[in-house]
C-alpha cells in the first residue's frame, strides 16, 4: 500500500533564495520564512508536478540527481519537516 500522498504549494506562493548551503523560503499564504537546507528546496520543487507519495517523489528526485540509497530516509524526514512547517500538505 502506498504512502500518503503529499502537495507543495504553487512556485508563485514560495520564493526560494539559495544563500552559502542554505536556502530561504517565503511562504506568501502564511507570510513566513524558513530557513532550511537540502534537500527541502529539491523537494518541493519536485512536487511541483503534482501530488507524490515518497515512491514518486524519490523517482523524481532520482530522474535528477544522482543519490544514494541512503537518502530516502533524509527525505523522509524533510518531508515531514515540510509538512510541519506548512510548506507541503497531504492530499
Amino acid at each position: 500500500m502506498a504512502g500518503p500522498r503529499y502537495i507543495a504549494p504553487s512556485a508563485e506562493e514560495v520564493r526560494i533564495v539559495t544563500l552559502d548551503g542554505l536556502s530561504v523560503l517565503y511562504h506568501a499564504p502564511s507570510g513566513m520564512t524558513h530557513i532550511v537546507a537540502a534537500p527541502a528546496p529539491q523537494i518541493l520543487e519536485a512536487l511541483q508536478p503534482g501530488p507524490a507519495d515518497i515512491n514518486e517523489l524519490m523517482e523524481r528526485l532520482c530522474a535528477r540527481y544522482e543519490l544514494q540509497d541512503e537518502v530516502n530516509d533524509i527525505v523522509a524526514l524533510r518531508l515531514a519537516e515540510l509538512e510541519q512547517a506548512g510548506l507541503v500538505r497531504r492530499a
